[in-house]
């Protein structure tokens, strides 16, 4: 079990220099796996990595032990550099006859916020079993074998905690709170550019792997860990610069897995995060988390989660990614749980209670996506937008997200007359694209897209085709409005009456910037 993993400074920085030495690291490992090996190790798929390490040396001894949990040879661990026999006393080793195998899981970690630190390698300790593939392969000889509870497993880095890492805004700032830290994945992140990072789990078993995450990263004296649900931890007087969290967001009948089900009805976890976040955010402050939220019948979702903001004085952007409906999601996270390797007649009464769940609740969907917060400027109305993107995105989307509220911010200070008479540019790589019949003079429709943040396309007329062209930074919209009006004889006044709207809105979604 993780608790049987000493903290004591003095193993956690020799591993730490024998990983750095052997370049046991994320870049250490796609080089030496190759990029096939390396993606299929997120699939739970060991065996190309098996074949790319056959050869030995000490960066294939700590993959093989780390990584795919093989046991190795003493003589090949000491090769490695590991120190062997503080290794086994601490607890990170076992003793297996001559051979020695991994008590936890370590996954090098790519950490591209160096900050202050100067360095991007980081470590993620985890459950056995937990660190490829998520819970969902555990197998023999893993966590669970060890007399670890599943409901208190600690997992690594799975595709929703990379997900919050890339979209968070990365800002240097002085305190962060990382609620419902896991492994400390978050808590790295914040760490590399912020001067104090509290990181918060209900799972005291958590709150021990992100010290020992944080402890080989280089890292442990920026981050502390306290043990308690939501703002239970944090006291009624203190506030951050940044708020993020992974919850556990998954809507079950019953809370049997810390690390994923809040234990709340429904989605009142999520609810009570969002609403209760503004209080403990600085002026300007941030949130970001990742949410699942519950379509009920006779509802509009955007509604029910911008209900959630209400008196929290937080300008937000919450993004639907996907919804499933309450099949889908109830057969997702049965999977996950492992249910459907079990009795059937228990896997089908499980799916059932998930059913009765729902409807009960007039539960028709559940949606995905972010949720980010920001502190609104003192005395103006917040801005709360919904909506749905499951189209592709740039990564990381952190400053396009950061960029979304700067706008905002412009655009509600400025009203029709003070938008014509500012200066635009267009955004970094917008394209337009012409669709009409062929041979035809004049195209039927005129699409901007980008190729970069939310990569949005958007429709427009010839007019703003025109306008959108001759933003350079130079003359005001007001001005070029006027030019094309003399050149289509149209009247200025007219003109300059009806396109504000569409300017708002190319504002907003990205594709003019305003001039300073």
């Amino acid at each position: 079990m993780s608790e049987s993993v000493s903290e004591r400074p003095e193993t956690i920085e020799a591993l730490r220099q024998c990983f750095l030495q052997a370049g046991f690291t994320a870049d250490g490992c796609l080089e030496l796996l190759g990029a096939g090996a390396y993606a299929a190790l997120a699939r739970s798929e060991s065996v190309p990595a098996l074949r790319a390490t056959a050869d030995g040396g000490p960066l294939a001894t700590l993959i093989r032990l780390f990584l795919l949990q093989r046991p190795v040879t003493a003589e090949a661990a000491t090769a490695a550099g590991l120190p062997v026999a503080a290794a086994v006393a601490d607890g990170w080793l076992a003793a297996d006859g001559d051979r020695g195998r991994a008590r936890v899981d370590i996954r090098p970690y790519a950490n591209d916020n160096a900050g202050e630190s100067g360095s991007s390698d980081a470590w993620i300790v985890s459950d056995l079993g937990c660190a490829v593939g998520g819970a969902g392969g555990i197998g023999s000889g893993h966590a669970t074998d060890q007399g670890v509870p599943r409901g208190e497993l600690v997992l690594g880095v799975g595709g929703a905690s990379t997900t919050l890492a890339n979209i968070t805004v990365r800002q240097p700032v002085r305190r962060v709170l990382d609620l419902g830290t896991g492994s400390g994945v978050q808590a790295l992140h914040a760490a590399r550019h912020a001067g104090r990072v509290v990181a918060t789990d209900v799972n005291p078993r958590a709150l021990h792997f992100t010290r020992l995450s944080a402890g080989l990263s280089g890292l442990a004296d920026r981050v502390e860990t306290r043990e308690g649900s939501l703002f239970e931890p944090v006291a009624p007087d203190e506030r951050f610069d940044l708020v993020v969290s992974n919850p556990p967001f998954v809507i079950s009948p019953a809370g049997r897995f810390t690390y994923r089900d809040g234990g709340l009805a429904g989605d009142e976890l999520c609810r009570r995060l969002v609403a209760g976040v503004g209080a403990r955010l600085e002026p300007g402050g941030w949130c970001q988390l990742l949410a699942n939220w519950q379509h009920v019948r006779g509802e509009d979702w955007r509604e029910r989660v911008s209900g959630w903001l209400a008196g929290t004085g937080c300008d937000a952007w919450i993004v639907q990614r996907e919804a499933q409906d309450v099949y889908q999601y109830a057969e997702l996270w049965l999977r996950d749980g492992g249910d459907h390797l079990g009795d059937r007649d228990a896997y089908e009464a499980r799916y059932a209670e998930w059913l009765d769940a729902f409807e009960a609740a007039k539960v028709e969907a559940v949606g995905f996506g972010w949720i980010t917060l920001r502190r609104a400027p003192e005395g103006a109305a917040p801005v709360v937008v919904a909506e749905e993107w499951p189209h592709p995105v740039e990564q990381p989307l952190g400053p396009a997200i950061a960029s979304w509220f700067d706008r905002q911010d412009f655009l509600r200070t400025h009203d029709d007359a003070a938008l014509l008479a500012a200066r635009y540019v267009l955004a970094d790589e917008v394209v337009q694209e012409q669709v009409g019949l062929p041979g035809t003079e004049d195209p039927q429709h005129v699409i901007l897209r980008q190729n970069r943040g939310m990569r949005r396309a958007t429709k427009v007329d010839t007019v703003g085709a025109g306008f959108v062209g001759a933003c350079e930074g130079t003359l005001t919209a007001g001005e070029i409005l006027d030019a094309i009006a003399h050149l289509i004889e149209e009247d200025p006044v007219v003109l300059r009456d009806r396109t504000p709207a569409q300017i708002r809105l190319l504002v907003e979604q990205g594709f003019l910037e305003p001039v300073a």
